[in-house]
């Protein structure tokens, strides 16, 4: 058995991760649960696996014990992790979604298109590890690509979903192959002539600083952070650093924040699907307020109470999910979500033929502009123009100034 045929029966059992270690059955993660299945695997047969998974870098597996990579295997994206353990060679497997990563394909809430409207500032993106961060930055990222001429430049390690450029400019780097480190990649970005940067994962306190003077520079910036909470992000940025200096880090925090996106994953029943459920935190001035003065255990009322600033509590965003009637389930709409996003193949005959799919998003809002708007869009131009109508208080009062 090699390691395709391993991958394929994971797609076909539905799991998120794979797990293969010397002397044990292979694992699978199903709906978080891990079920192994087969006879315990060979070491010699893991070496062989490790051998045509590194490659050329396997001198660095040796010195350090475990390298991180991305790979397709089997028609799946793969993000992997080799490491050496007591018993021999073992593998971790994340299985990445076969779609493009949209804020519908997700299903997620469409509020979260407005996040990356800015032009500057910092985006939190947290959870426990699979709950789907990663997913969630890729679908802000192409989010961006489909709406947005703006030159966006990713850090990750490793690269985990690839993007094909639409509107936007997109570098993707890769810690380890294409820079050294996080940090010198964050000081290259800023001679780079980015509008939108992506870090992977906010680990060390010195990437933690570069990312938030990234953002204090005029930059939107989007990264990830383990926490369960949005507050316990934010505390946590702010703790990694030295007592002396975390009232500094704090107020620079609270400039620069836009919004705190935290989730985690539930499966539901009736759907056969895993679907994220989000608390997201907007960066309103009781917010920056607390952020600046550190008090992070007022953060969770303010979220409760502050719907009217686009905030969603735990609470109010399942109960958002249990009324919502249009799902997105990848196994039923397949073919139409892999013509949208041809992402690593690069030619395809089929694919060219498909790009029909953002046409109704276009046609939608024909009917809505109002009859006074200030003319029609350029022909050469994606962007649809909506003029806001009249309401019947404006009405009222035009009537009275006649």
């Amino acid at each position: 058995m090699d390691l395709e045929t391993l991958v394929g029966l994971a797609l076909q059992n539905g799991a998120s991760d794979l797990h293969l270690e010397s002397g044990l059955p292979a694992a699978l993660r199903v709906r978080g649960a891990l079920r192994t299945f087969g006879d315990p695997l060979p070491a010699k047969t893991l070496l062989e696996f490790a051998h045509n998974v590194v490659g050329d870098q396997w001198p660095r597996f040796v010195e350090r014990r475990s390298f991180d990579l991305s790979k397709t295997i089997n028609g799946a994206r793969c993000r992997i992790n080799v490491l050496q353990t007591s018993r021999g060679i073992g593998f971790a497997i994340r299985l990445l979604a076969t779609f493009q990563a949209t804020i519908d394909k997700l299903n997620l809430h469409p509020d979260l298109k407005k996040l990356v409207v800015p032009t500057n500032g910092l985006i939190l993106v947290c959870g426990p590890t699979g709950c789907g961060k990663s997913s969630t930055m890729a679908a802000l990222i192409q989010e961006i690509n489909l709406t947005e001429t703006r030159h966006i430049v990713t850090i990750e390690s490793p690269i985990e979903y690839t993007f094909r450029p639409k509107r936007s400019y997109i570098r993707q780097r890769e810690v380890g192959r294409d820079t050294p480190s996080f940090e010198q990649a964050l000081l290259d970005a800023l001679r780079e002539d980015p509008d939108v940067l992506m870090v992977g994962e906010m680990r060390e306190p010195e990437t933690m600083r570069l990312t938030l003077n990234v953002a204090e520079t005029g930059h939107l910036v989007l990264a990830t952070v383990h926490s369960s909470t949005c507050a316990e992000a934010l505390q946590r940025v702010v703790s990694a650093f030295p007592a002396e200096i975390q009232s500094s880090v704090a107020a620079q925090l609270s400039d620069c924040l836009l919004a705190v996106i935290s989730q985690r994953l539930r499966f539901r029943p009736e759907l056969n699907i895993r679907v994220p459920e989000c608390e997201i935190l907007m960066a309103s001035h009781a917010v920056k307020n607390f952020v600046r003065t550190r008090d992070f255990f007022k953060i969770p009322s303010a979220l409760e109470t502050g719907a009217e600033h686009g905030m969603w509590s735990l609470q109010r965003y399942r109960n958002w999910l249990d009324n919502r009637k249009k799902w997105f389930i990848p196994g039923q709409s397949a073919d139409a979500a892999d013509a949208e996003p041809p992402e690593t193949e690069p030619a395809a005959p089929p694919l060219p033929a498909l790009p029909a799919a953002p046409k109704p998003q276009k046609a939608e809002p024909k009917p809505a502009p109002a009859g006074h708007g200030h003319g029609p869009p350029a022909k050469g131009s994606d962007r649809i123009e909506i003029e806001p109508v009249e309401g019947e208080f404006g009405k009222i009062l035009k009537r009275q100034g006649e």
